[in-house]
């Protein structure tokens, strides 16, 4: 009876743990999916982390200024099963990024596609509209 009785308050802890640790997840109704939106600058950062990578992109803004612009991605293990590297950006490298841009109209976005400095296209260039120089890792 005891036992029993402590197999269902682990399996209501598990339960209940379990879902707070989905519910921590964001959806992805931030973004605009229907706006593909390209950002063309500099790699200022390219952040291999856990939950999502992110890349920090400078674009040039009015005046000459730059404005830092914060891109989305996938987790590290699942781009890296789809062939990224934590190297495919570094600081310093020019790239053209189309994104699914925040819908309250911040400077970032949901990564869908890239241009790179060899104009290889990395991620999902049918949703961007590239047809062309797709590379598939």
């Amino acid at each position: 009876m005891k036992v029993g009785a402590a197999a269902c308050v682990v399996a209501a802890a598990v339960a209940v743990l379990g879902a707070g640790a989905a519910s921590a997840h964001h959806s992805f109704a931030m973004f605009d999916q229907k706006k593909p939106t390209t950002v063309t600058g500099v790699v200022h950062e390219f952040q291999w982390t856990n939950p999502h990578a992110f890349i920090e992109i400078d674009v040039p803004g009015a005046g000459g200024a730059s404005e830092r612009w914060s891109v989305e991605l996938n987790s590290p293990n699942n781009l890296k099963r789809q062939g990224w590297k934590r190297t495919t950006f570094n600081p310093g490298d020019k790239a053209s990024v189309i994104i699914a841009p925040l819908r309250d109209g911040g400077k970032g976005g949901l990564f869908v596609a890239a241009t790179l400095p060899d104009g290889k296209v990395i991620g999902d260039p049918t949703r961007a509209g590239v047809t062309t120089n797709v590379q598939r890792p």
